[in-house]
């Protein structure tokens, strides 16, 4: 990606009223320490701003920025952290200097409602992305020519990743680590953040009824229910009829709530129950598959293995894998 012989430069580019500062504090934890003894190259890392000195967080914790947004024409790797952008228009100077990183190769990965400035750059058009679930219709309709999927943890277009809130920042790092600079280091890096070396992009955001948050009250009580009864055959008719709509109807009313259709999200939470399911229990793959509505074991397989990139075996041994080194280490400690 970069000459070898000096540091990769990484810009996390930061505004005031920082929307939460946990995208940053895992920008700073990848890309702000020496980790050459893991096999990744050095780093060059900062915080960016537009107007650099101190600045105000939603929380009230202040941050120091020292670079502006010059630091960026040299930079290797963009992160757009979670900000105000999706209330106030990024500046013309950041989507300018956005335009002219992708133009000239350089990787930019968004966080949470940082995919806002990214798509107002013009540089999620015709890309799928991913922002935080509560976001994602706003985006979806903002950003039309942008395919946004409201339901998984990051997806990467190749010059451009986007990652979806908080925790799901972890994983695009973890993903971007693992595609520029191997599986190896990724695994050493993940494990000395003691965290799953690996959750697929394609893995659900786990959302309790996401719709209930929004302000179609009538639609989150119909979601509610499907997600207390996964395991019943649930279809388009069916929430139809319990929204006292037509199907047709409640498929569009869906689709401009939540930025995705009704059979995707239904996946998307069955899966997301099966995960937890798969952590947190011995039950065996087909009763997993029964309980949250697959029908099968075969087809549940088929169905998580897809959209997660390993099986369900594979990704319960993951988890506790992790489990008993992250156990192992505070007995140590």
């Amino acid at each position: 990606m970069t000459d070898t012989q000096r540091p990769i430069v990484v810009s996390a580019i930061v505004a005031d009223r920082l929307m939460g500062t946990f995208g940053i504090g895992v920008a700073a934890e990848v890309f702000g320490y020496d980790r050459t003894h893991m096999g990744l190259p050095r780093f060059d890392f900062a915080l960016v701003s537009e107007a650099p000195g101190v600045l105000r967080t939603d929380i009230g914790l202040p941050i120091t920025v020292e670079h502006g947004f010059e630091r960026l024409a040299v930079s290797d790797v963009l992160l757009m952290t979670a900000w105000e952008g999706i209330h106030v228009a990024p500046p013309a100077e950041l989507l300018d200097a956005l335009r002219a990183a992708h133009a000239r190769g350089a990787i930019i990965v968004s966080h949470c409602t940082g995919a806002f400035a990214v798509a107002a750059a013009g540089l999620l058009d015709g890309c799928r992305a991913t922002t935080h679930w509560r976001y994602a219709g706003e985006l979806a309709a903002r950003y039309p020519a942008v395919d946004v999927d409201p339901a998984v943890l990051y997806v990467d277009c190749g010059q451009v990743i986007t990652g979806a809130g908080t925790a799901a920042g972890v994983d695009a790092m973890l993903h971007l680590v693992r595609r520029e600079w191997g599986s190896a280091a990724a695994n050493a890096l993940a494990r000395e953040m003691v965290v799953p070396p690996h959750r697929d992009g394609g893995q659900a955001q786990f959302i309790d009824a996401p719709v209930a948050a929004c302000e179609d009250d009538r639609l989150g009580v119909v979601l509610e229910w499907a997600v207390r009864h996964l395991g019943e055959e649930i279809t388009v008719e069916v929430l139809a009829r319990r929204a006292l709509m037509s199907p047709r109807s409640f498929a569009r009313r869906f689709k401009a709530t939540t930025g995705t259709t009704p059979h995707a999200w239904l996946l998307g939470r069955r899966l997301a129950a099966a995960e937890a399911l798969l952590e947190e229990s011995d039950a065996p793959v087909e009763e997993i598959a029964r309980l949250v509505g697959f029908g099968t074991a075969a087809g549940f397989r088929e169905q998580f293995t897809r959209r997660r990139g390993v099986s369900p075996r594979a990704f319960r041994q993951t988890f506790r894998t992790v489990r008993r080194e992250a156990a192992g280490d505070d007995a140590a400690a």
